[in-house]
């Protein structure tokens, strides 16, 4: 995807900060758009349907973390969280909300648009793998970047998607949490194993009523399980 054919939707209250990354993104040729509260974000999401959502955190309306929630509950558009809180249980609960990428303020909008391009490469280069892992009734299409279970579109991130299908290709294998990690591409940015707790415990509410199941194997990883 060039940036001229993608879309950025910047959900931000500070009009200041919205229109500076406004303009850098623009620079890089990205189309965009601007909401400056929850609902109006909403709103335009459905409308334009962008390629990754810039979105802070605490905004009138909404907040990010409840914009986040609905929107990872009815696609995988990436979502950038943008907020001046720098508070570790802030951050999982962004990841467990299904958050691509995190941004604390005070920061460099060249560091954000860089974080828009290594979040849009990862999702690009996941949808041209032409890959599809079948376990039971799971399927994991790194072609079409779905996953399905019964025939029913599962809605997850890219990290999610990249993760499950690594425990999808071999599901009896224990994968260390480092290796899930570097398969998110995101051992770059949170070099903590944490993060992939986050992700697994996001996956399985996913996948709870599915028949699936992944187990933790104390000191080593995870794997995937049906039940």
């Amino acid at each position: 995807m060039s940036n001229m054919s993608a879309t950025i939707l910047i959900v931000e209250d500070e009009s200041r900060l919205a229109s500076i990354l406004e303009d850098y993104l623009r620079r890089e040729h990205f189309r965009t758009e601007r909401a400056a509260d929850g609902k109006r974000a909403l709103e335009l999401w459905r409308a334009a349907r962008p390629d990754l959502i810039l979105l802070d955190v605490m905004l009138p309306e909404l907040d990010g973390f409840e914009v986040a929630r609905v929107v990872r509950a009815e696609s995988s558009t990436p979502i950038i969280m943008l907020t001046a809180r720098d508070d570790e249980l802030d951050k999982l609960l962004g990841l467990g909300l299904g958050a691509d990428d995190y941004v604390v303020k005070p920061y460099s909008p060249r560091e954000v648009v860089a974080r828009v391009k290594a979040v849009l490469r990862r999702a690009s280069g996941l949808s041209a793998a032409p890959e599809l892992y079948r376990v039971g009734a799971l399927e994991v299409n790194l072609t079409s970047f779905e996953v399905r279970c019964a025939g029913a579109v599962v809605p997850m991130t890219t990290s999610e998607v990249k993760l499950l299908a690594l425990l999808a290709r071999e599901p009896s294998r224990v994968r260390q949490r480092s290796e899930l990690l570097s398969v998110t591409g995101e051992a770059d940015r949170y070099a903590d194993e944490r993060t992939v707790d986050a992700h697994i415990k996001n996956i399985r509410k996913k996948l709870g009523a599915c028949g699936f199941q992944l187990e933790t194997v104390r000191g080593i990883g995870y794997r995937l399980r049906g039940l």
